[in-house]
């Protein structure tokens, strides 16, 4: 997926500095953000109070929408750098292709896991036979800098671990590992990602990792977090300290439970780049523009995206406020 503003701000994130070391209830507010053509989504990573969670660093929530009159999602090929994209859909269908040449429908509960390393570029757009709702989260995955200029590479798992809990709890693993239960994805960074499906009258406790931060987003449904009634498009920061998670849930929900080790290093994101320097964030933009390093996506219909303008001053860590 692409962060498609004009004027995209750059973000400082990473550090511990930050993060909190105990249990807390953080309400992340969304922003409302235009994703190419027809998908209009809700922001919440970064955010102006909480720029990570864990690696986690890019979260954007949409849907459901009803596309059965309208072309649906169409990002054109557009570049990424330093990091890992991950699709996650409720309803609907992504059709994903990259300079790899991989060529791939992801629907709901299935796993797209882009690894850009130090270079590749991809589009994502509804298939033509689209199903009439579009419903999911586009996330990023910080790479540190040990693995931040590994080979590109494309994963699709359709069959991932699920841990079923007392009290109407169905939790499939996405990324990482929950209650013994691991994801096939491959991480660089201890972190968990798990889409929670909650039972009408679910009333129950999901065991955490003390050591890890946490956030939860709500998908569809009104669910009880710790106490904490949250509607769908919420994200509710955690803290980290916790050994497990009250939940509870009226109606039939669902929810994104994301957490991993605080990431150490500081990062500069700006647009879909993730570097440590302006220079790196110069150099990947110079590349874009000159049709070098990140590749070609064959088989889109339609022009790559061209980069924005870079920011009249250098990009440098500038702390939690823009």
């Amino acid at each position: 997926m692409s962060n498609l503003d004009v004027k995209p701000a750059p973000t400082v994130c990473g550090g511990r500095d930050d993060v909190s070391a105990q249990p807390v209830h953080e309400l992340l507010t969304a922003r409302t953000v235009q994703l190419g053509k027809g998908t209009e989504v809700r922001r919440l990573l970064p955010n102006l109070g909480r720029r990570m969670v864990g690696a986690w660093c890019f979260v954007d929530h949409y849907g459901p929408d009803d596309i059965a009159r309208e072309s649906g999602m169409q990002v054109p090929p557009h570049p990424h750098m330093g990091l890992q994209t991950v699709s996650w859909l409720h309803d609907g269908e992504v059709l994903h292709r990259d300079s790899l040449g991989s060529l791939q429908t992801v629907r709901p509960r299935e796993l797209g896991l882009m690894t850009s390393g130090r270079a590749i570029s991809h589009s994502e757009e509804s298939p033509r036979d689209h199903s009439r709702l579009l419903h999911g989260a586009q996330l990023w995955v910080a790479l540190p800098d040990a693995h931040r200029t590994t080979a590109p590479a494309f994963e699709h798992h359709a069959d991932l671990p699920v841990v079923t809990g007392g009290g109407g709890l169905r939790a499939t693993v996405i990324l990482g590992e929950l209650d013994g239960a691991v994801s096939p994805g491959t991480i660089h960074t201890p972190l968990v990602g798990a889409d929670l499906a909650l039972a009408a009258g679910t009333d129950t406790r999901l065991p955490l990792r003390p050591d890890f931060e946490y956030a939860a987003l709500t998908m569809s449904g009104e669910t009880e977090v710790d106490g904490v009634r949250l509607a769908p498009g919420s994200m509710l920061y955690l803290g980290c300290g916790r050994h497990e998670l009250p939940l509870r849930a009226d109606t039939d929900s669902a929810l994104m439970l994301l957490g991993g080790e605080p990431f150490e290093e500081k990062i500069v994101m700006w647009w879909n780049f993730i570097g440590r320097s302006n220079e790196d964030i110069a150099q990947a933009r110079t590349d874009w523009t000159t049709s070098s390093r990140f590749g070609e996506v064959k088989g889109y219909d339609g022009p790559p995206l061209p980069a924005p303008e870079l920011p009249p001053v250098p990009l440098k860590p500038r702390g939690r406020t823009r």
